[in-house]
């Protein structure tokens, strides 16, 4: 009897324990994810820790803007799903034309570099460094633009 009990709990242990990796993992997975392709596209102008560039609300001498950091010091996370995703696969420039803005952004375009999902995955790191208000916000942000 006793070990029926010891038995039928651990089992009840493991489902849990399988339930939070079912409910919890996806993030942290496509988190992980995004680290290895922001390392490998994003970090040397944006800064292997989201930092950006020196100076970045400063033109440089050609008129672009120094990249911006992705942390919350910057304002990335002021921006919608949809537009940050537009930003990376259209590149800077492309994108605010899209929007009516005529802007010579430095930000290269990654639509035939990167995926869809890789794109979605980046955010994900990105988004999984803010602190909570910040995360809150762009959330906010986001579902007030459908995206």
């Amino acid at each position: 009897m006793r070990s029926g009990i010891l038995i039928l709990m651990a089992a009840v242990l493991l489902g849990s324990i399988g339930a939070a990796f079912h409910i919890f993992a996806p993030d942290n997975v496509a988190a992980t994810r995004g680290r290895v392709l922001y390392d490998a596209n994003c970090a040397a102008c944006h800064g292997q820790n989201l930092e950006g560039q020196p100076d970045w609300r400063s033109p440089r001498p050609d008129g672009r803007f120094p990249a911006p950091p992705h942390d919350a010091a910057g304002h990335t996370w002021h921006h919608s799903d949809t537009a940050l995703i537009d930003y990376i696969t259209l590149g800077g420039e492309e994108a605010l034309a899209q929007m009516g803005v005529s802007f010579d952004s430095a930000m290269p375009a990654f639509g035939d570099v990167l995926s869809t999902q890789e794109i979605a995955d980046i955010l994900a790191y990105i988004k999984s460094r803010w602190p909570d208000r910040e995360r809150q916000f762009q959330a906010e942000r986001s579902a007030s633009d459908g995206g």
